[in-house]
């Protein structure tokens, strides 16, 4: 792997994940590939990219095929065909595993869009996934909406290690950072009064901080303000220049946010409550930049990785990103540079009269949003196949 800049991340203390997943990307050996030599140590999913999988090609046809015969009904076959393939790429990662003593090696599976705001039917979900994959290396996802921070603490106070997505706010992550601390103390108390629960050393964890669909809407509400400027509603604002402050704004509040995350992770993570914890065994709950392929050719094809770079951090990166960077990217430690540059930014942001607390609140929504409609697609998709096997079975 010598010579290569993406699998030169891990000597800075960042793992690098693959945000893809596919039953013929991985039974061709194009993911052992991306572990052999690229360095990859992880993977995550989600109901976009599963959709992406299912509906592209034959792969899965003839298991949907084989269990449409047998009567298993639409969900039943979805969710058939998504746990085969988390255990799948599960057991090419469980050396990673066992090699970086459960650190990396993980493979994530996320909790259906439908519970997102139900804190109950989260945890009973979450619990019912892991038990039905019953794989040691696997992550349930967990939404970071105001209703799944209670899922959290509960999950992490039963045992359970969990991937925390779709997070966008410094302060939802404040509320993330809480939700997983109270929980191991929660273990802790639980453990010291009998229970039979998995110990502090067990529970392992990563906080999903999206980063480039901040920039994507911060600059779509620029361009609006032009657009009003203008006088005009279309695409094109012509006569009208862009001003001094929005210039300095764009492409900048997507890292900057994600920058002064890391030092919410930094100062979490160590004083006395940390110190009594981390006694017991307790493992940090690392941050995990998530969205990071590049959205504007105006920027950096490798922008949302090269920025945030630094130790106890994931990165999940789509394959276009991992190629890009293993082509020109520079592996050195950034995240911690430019803070007061991080914290003008998100003042130059407020100065344009955007909030960022009205963007970090629309995109939890609007992620929300996504997946459910992606998984509604899934399902679709899968229910029609499964309608046209029976058809042609009973013709």
């Amino acid at each position: 792997m010598g010579g290569n800049p993406l699998a030169e991340l891990v000597t800075l203390g960042q793992s690098v994940w693959l945000d893809d997943i596919g039953r013929d990307f991985i039974r061709s050996g194009e993911l052992k590939k991306l572990i052999d030599e690229d360095g990859v140590v992880g993977l995550t999913s989600n109901p976009t990219i599963f959709f992406k999988a299912i509906t592209k090609g034959a792969a899965y046809d003839e298991e949907t095929r084989r269990l449409a015969e047998s009567g298993a009904s639409t969900s039943d076959i979805l969710e058939t065909l998504m746990v085969d393939d988390i255990r799948l790429a599960a057991a090419e990662l469980l050396p990673v595993f066992e090699r970086t003593k459960l650190l990396d090696g993980w493979v994530s599976i996320e909790v259906a869009p439908a519970f997102a705001h139900d804190t109950q039917g989260t945890v009973s979900e979450a619990k019912r996934i892991r038990a039905l994959v019953d794989r040691p290396n696997v992550f349930v996802k967990v939404p970071g909406t105001a209703e799944g921070v209670g899922a959290i603490r509960e999950l992490v106070g039963q045992g359970l290690s969990i991937n925390v997505t779709l997070i966008f706010s410094l302060d939802r992550y404040v509320e993330v950072l809480e939700a997983y601390l109270s929980g191991l103390e929660l273990l802790a108390a639980r453990r010291a009064a009998g229970d039979q629960l998995p110990g502090l050393p067990d529970v392992h964890s990563v906080a999903s901080f999206f980063v480039s669909r901040v920039d994507t809407l911060v600059d779509k509400l620029l361009d609006e303000r032009r657009r009003s400027r203008a006088g005009t509603s279309g695409p094109g604002v012509p006569g009208v220049s862009e001003e001094p402050g929005e210039a300095s704004v764009r492409g900048k509040a997507a890292v900057a946010n994600a920058k002064l995350a890391y030092e919410l992770f930094r100062s979490t993570f160590a004083g006395r409550r940390w110190d009594a914890l981390e006694s017991q065994g307790a493992n940090r709950q690392r941050p995990l930049w998530a969205s990071t392929s590049t959205k504007n050719p105006a920027y950096s094809d490798i922008l949302y990785v090269q920025e945030l770079i630094g130790p106890h951090t994931v990165n999940t990166m789509p394959l276009s990103t991992m190629e890009a960077f293993r082509d020109h990217g520079r592996p050195v430690e950034t995240i911690t540079d430019g803070l007061d540059a991080a914290r003008a930014a998100l003042d130059a942001v407020a100065a344009e009269g955007i909030s960022m607390t009205d963007v970090t609140s629309r995109l939890e929504v609007e992620g929300v949003l996504a997946f459910a409609d992606s998984f509604e697609s899934l399902y679709a998709a899968v229910d029609e196949k499964r309608a046209a096997f029976l058809e042609k079975a009973q013709g």
